[in-house]
């Protein structure tokens, strides 16, 4: 079983990271021709392509002025601990035991603008770079197609026979991934709050159950993904009649 989740733009570079053990990222070459791509364009340029501030855009210019290969503990840092996003707060990862560690390594993924897909403890450089971002490349003209099959590769490469893929990622995330082509069930949670009497999806809500779902599994140790029904924390329950194979809808009364 693997687990699939966002990044963030919210990044933490600054606190030390709390281990030692890392990874290397798989895509390093391909994350290599998106930063010369990077590179290419002015702040002004990254700013209206990301609609984002110009003092965010200089910022993000400078990142991948300064990104460099190899990689170490100096100038990189352990994807999980870098992220600093709603998920990552459901998921408190600074809190994980060296044991907890392993298990996640094994069965998490964050699927990656830059990077296309990181295991939890690979080692990575700040950057921006959101999947949706309509970045004109070598390969098409955005990042979807600058992955093509890639991603899917990489997880099928990972995916036993008969295997499931829980999918918490963001649309614009998942969007990377190719079903059909993909060995495996998906099944994808899904997180409704009730506010004003109706059960509806809060995206802040709905990002943060996502990392305290991957906590549960991580602190009870997961491996079939039937034992996520189970999944019962800030109030959240399974609710089998609004579920369907695949997708499977947790709900808690007002907060």
């Amino acid at each position: 079983m693997l687990v699939v989740i966002s990044p963030a733009k919210t990044l933490d570079f600054e606190t030390p990271a709390r281990t030692n053990i890392a990874s290397t990222p798989g895509f390093l070459e391909d994350s290599q021709l998106l930063v010369e791509r990077m590179r290419e364009l002015a702040p002004a340029d990254i700013a209206k392509l990301m609609k984002i501030s110009d003092k965010l855009a200089v910022l993000n210019s400078t990142r991948y002025e300064t990104w460099s290969l190899p990689f170490t503990a100096e100038n990189a840092k352990q994807a999980l601990l870098a992220f600093k996003g709603d998920v990552y707060t459901g998921l408190d990862a600074e809190t994980l035991a060296p044991q907890q560690d392993e298990y996640t390594q094994q069965h998490l993924r964050i699927l990656s603008g830059l990077y296309g897909i990181v295991k939890p403890l690979d080692l990575i450089q700040p950057y921006r770079l959101e999947m949706g971002t309509k970045l004109s490349n070598t390969r098409g003209k955005d990042l979807y197609q600058f992955w093509g099959d890639k991603i899917t590769d990489s997880l099928n490469d990972e995916l036993a026979q008969n295997d499931v893929l829980i999918n918490l990622a963001s649309n614009e995330y998942f969007k990377s991934v190719q079903p059909k082509k993909l060995n495996a069930r998906i099944i994808t949670p899904v997180f409704k709050d009730t506010k004003n009497g109706i059960q509806k999806i809060i995206s802040f809500y709905a990002k943060k159950a996502r990392g305290l779902m991957v906590r549960y599994m991580i602190d009870n140790q997961i491996d079939h993904a039937e034992a996520l029904k189970d999944f019962d924390v800030a109030g959240y329950q399974f609710e089998a009649k609004q579920s369907s194979e695949n997708e499977w809808v947790f709900t808690r009364p007002e907060q």
